[in-house]
């Protein structure tokens, strides 16, 4: 259990920077960036704490977040680049 507590130190600590950035980020595109880390940082979380208290749900949630999460990382670079291909 000492290992997945690390790991949730770490994305924990990769979610504050990545609010940081998103704070202090001089254009958009770090700021999505900085969103997207915290997003993926979170399904991480979840999963580590999934696995922590045994549930098997948590699979199926993950499975979501992270098809979620890459449709709303490629809605942004759209928004980014001014919807050119």
């Amino acid at each position: 259990m000492q290992i997945i507590d690390i790991g949730l130190v770490a994305i924990v600590l990769a979610m504050a920077l990545a609010a940081y950035r998103i704070l202090i980020g001089p254009s958009s595109a770090d700021r999505g960036a900085g969103a997207d880390v915290i997003f993926f940082g979170f399904v991480g979380l979840v999963a580590l704490l999934g696995h922590r208290l045994e549930t098997d749900l948590v699979i199926d949630i993950v499975v979501v977040c992270t098809l979620v999460g890459f449709l709303s990382a490629l809605s942004i670079a759209r928004l980014i680049s001014g919807g050119k291909r």
